[in-house]
């Protein structure tokens, strides 16, 4: 268990650290480009994890399941990490570390939506104090934040939640790091092949006719230097390999639940670090939506965490009894082995 407790700790500093280390890299790296390097090298780093995971599971990765990974990975890595990698360019780390930690909010919505799954209660709570949170960050009376940021970032936000609902059946057949590894190589191939397709002649000047210059001839290896190589293997291997692979580590030794403490624990900890690295000011208003979002998420996890305790308990009063029942005399020696008291 407290492997466990080390690999959560590891990841909750992976992931607060993702949009800060992007955020040096902004402007250096086209989006697409970006996000080539740090999937195709993430998802090799958990590749032989979810070898592993298949073994043990018996399965294996047929031409459906493939198909299935490179949607998930056109959703979640190519479509949403690039708004991702642009919402960085645009706003605040701290900003985008906070906003894009409400997609639970959304998942919830496209889980009810696609997978009919029930809404309850805490559901509902952690759903109206995430958006309330949302919109304390925003503060749209007084904003001072990029709109383009904002858009981005809430695009994001709604086309990973997808992703995570979209993947749910495939997570149960296969387990979540091998989905995630397989829909991260798969996003990999076609950002090249979008690379290599923008250096094409009539496609660049089709993009640069439409205001989209930034997606014409997108380059593979330029930009890179020993410092931002440095923060590239970092965002590469650190965040997007050793990060996930913590947090799937984190669930095989102690539980869903409590491994997503991490995502609990980001959206405080990513502004903090922003704060004493990048010098941004945390006002008190992003102070407010941290605390919404932040009381969003444990609406949500500590009704499961309380509903566990509870089923814990349970099993321990039943092995007590069953222990009670099936050795009478440990028990009466054990009674008669007490001093009398006269």
């Amino acid at each position: 268990m407290t492997a466990g407790y080390v690999y959560i700790a590891l990841a909750t500093l992976f992931f607060s650290t993702m949009e800060i280390a992007l955020k040096t890299v902004a402007g250096t790296f086209n989006p697409i480009q970006l996000n080539f390097t740090r999937f195709l090298v993430g998802g090799l780093v958990l590749l032989p994890i979810a070898a592993r995971m298949l073994r043990q599971r018996h399965e294996r990765v047929d031409a459906a399941a493939l198909g299935s990974f490179a949607w998930l990975g056109f959703v979640g890595v190519t479509v949403s990490m690039t708004l991702y990698q642009l919402a960085v360019e645009n706003a605040n780390a701290s900003v985008v570390a906070v906003l894009f930690s409400s997609n639970p909010v959304f998942v919830l919505l496209f889980a009810f939506l696609i997978l009919h799954a029930t809404i309850m209660r805490q559901h509902v709570i952690a759903l109206i104090l995430e958006c309330l949170g949302i919109v304390a960050i925003i503060n749209p009376l007084h904003t001072d934040i990029s709109l383009s940021g904002i858009v981005y970032t809430m695009l994001a936000t709604v086309t990973f939640a997808l992703y995570g609902v979209l993947g749910a059946r495939s997570v149960t057949r296969f387990s979540g790091v091998v989905v995630t590894s397989g829909s991260f190589l798969c996003a990999a191939l076609e950002m090249l092949l979008l690379i290599a397709l923008s250096h094409a002649a009539p496609v660049a000047e089709a993009l640069t006719a439409h205001g989209l210059a930034h997606f014409a001839r997108i380059p593979l290896l330029s930009g890179y230097t020993p410092s931002t190589a440095a923060t590239m293997l970092y965002v590469s291997i650190g965040v997007t390999g050793a990060g996930y692979a913590c947090y799937f580590m984190a669930i095989q030794t102690t539980s869903p639940v409590t491994a997503s403490v991490v995502f609990f624990l980001k959206p405080a900890l990513a502004p903090l670090l922003a704060l004493f690295i990048l010098g941004e000011p945390i006002p008190f208003h992003m102070a407010a939506g941290i605390v919404l979002i932040l009381l969003g998420s444990l609406a949500s996890l500590l009704p499961i965490l309380l509903l566990k305790r509870t089923a814990r308990m349970l099993r321990l009063r039943h092995k007590l009894h069953h222990s009670a029942h099936t050795h009478p005399h440990r028990h009466d020696r054990h009674r008669a082995s007490r001093p009398r008291r006269t």
